[in-house]
């Protein structure tokens, strides 16, 4: 296993994919959105008419995913939109409580870092996918926050208040970090980084500095 890692890992809507985009685009690294992995399983399941929950091992059979230099790749096309609607998002979090779909998504998300330098993000980076990241980072900050960042993005059905993205983003969390199958949690080494008063850029920042002084202290 790689561990030419930085692993991003933290609630649904801290911002992980803006970030760990922006770090990778900073360094020269890849970055790897694993969440994208389980929207597209959704959303791939909901197209062939089959069933999110349970999922059904021979319908994942049927779903080729995989990195290359342009992004994403669904069964050979890339899915673009369709995997940012909330609908995908809700699927995602259906598949992701369960064993049959972490398996088949875990050798893709290994297989993904190819001894190379990789900036991943998801939920369970640092605790599974990659136990020995080079760098592991936990990213959050308060649902109202969070809320607030995706009413101002557009990510929230037509005509929703911030309340009730805030209270659909408390009961994400509380879902995410209680299930049986790889739970929401940071790593026991990660470094907490709460982004709920800082900017992208300085979000940015911060994360690069850890990286730095932790390739620094393996020299």
């Amino acid at each position: 296993m790689s561990t030419t890692v930085v692993a991003i890992d933290g609630p649904a809507g801290a911002g992980k994919s803006s970030v760990a985009k922006a770090i990778a685009r900073k360094l020269g690294f890849t970055h790897v959105n694993t969440g994208s992995l389980y929207r597209a399983v959704a959303y791939a399941l909901r197209c062939a008419g089959a069933s999110l929950d349970p999922v059904d091992k021979k319908d994942l059979e049927k779903i080729k995913l995989e990195y290359t230099g342009s992004g994403l790749l669904l069964n050979g096309s890339d899915p673009g939109e369709a995997l940012r609607t909330p609908e995908s998002a809700a699927g995602a979090s259906l598949v992701a409580k369960q064993i049959a779909v972490r398996e088949f998504l875990l050798e893709v998300q290994r297989r993904s870092a190819d001894n190379r330098w990789i900036v991943m993000e998801g939920r369970d980076i640092g605790t599974v996918i990659f136990p020995d990241a080079a760098v592991k980072i936990f990213l959050t900050a308060s649902a109202f926050e969070r809320a607030r960042r995706r009413m101002e993005q557009g990510e929230v059905p037509a005509g929703a208040t911030l309340e009730e993205v805030q209270k659909e983003i408390e009961k994400r969390d509380l879902q995410d970090s209680t299930r049986a199958v790889a739970p929401l949690k940071a790593a026991d080494d990660a470094v907490l980084v709460d982004s709920s008063e800082l900017s992208l850029d300085e979000t940015v920042d911060a994360i690069c500095a850890i990286v730095a002084e932790k390739r620094k202290c393996e020299r």
